[in-house]
């Protein structure tokens, strides 16, 4: 990495873990903000995320072991992990932006923000045929965009105040 000390007197690897702290936060303000929907509403929780972990093993040819229960076991746990490094990796983008000094106003950053983490965590799933935004109600689009856009909002709220 880059020893670049940026005007705050931090450097890349400072940006870089502030970056990864902020995206824990904003994941664990996107979890909450998914439960209270699911209590809220009823719902039960998304397979999506332990499709994408079969689909991926696939793809990689990759087996998850042990028998049925055990394989399944892991597969349920894998499947929140994958959200975990879609969140915490874009929060280490949003370090590196700042590191390069790339500074926009709130609500664009925080917009910014968003899409990056929409594409980060419905990407994969979309591209590996497991979801389609095209066919999404719009109760399911809803249930998307505002966990995601409270994991911006407290991504850019980090970030923000680490800048000061």
């Amino acid at each position: 990495m880059a020893t670049h000390t940026s005007r705050t007197g931090i450097g890349t690897l400072g940006w870089v873990l502030r970056g990864a702290a902020a995206g824990a936060a904003g994941t664990s303000a996107l979890n909450a903000v998914t439960y209270l929907d699911m209590v809220g509403r009823g719902r039960g929780t998304s397979s999506t995320p332990e499709q994408t972990v079969e689909a991926l093993a696939e793809k990689a040819h990759v087996q998850i072991p042990g028998d049925e229960e055990t394989r399944s076991n892991r597969v349920q746990g894998l499947g929140p992990l994958t959200g975990l490094v879609a969140g915490i990796g874009v929060g280490v983008l949003a370090g590196l932006a700042r590191a390069a000094g790339f500074r926009t106003p709130p609500l664009v950053g925080t917009a910014l923000t968003t899409a990056g983490v929409l594409v980060a965590a419905n990407g994969p799933m979309t591209v590996l045929g497991i979801t389609d935004p095209r066919t999404w109600s719009t109760t399911d689009w809803v249930s998307d965009v505002v966990p995601h856009l409270a994991y911006a909002a407290v991504v850019r709220t980090t970030m923000d105040a680490f800048d000061r």
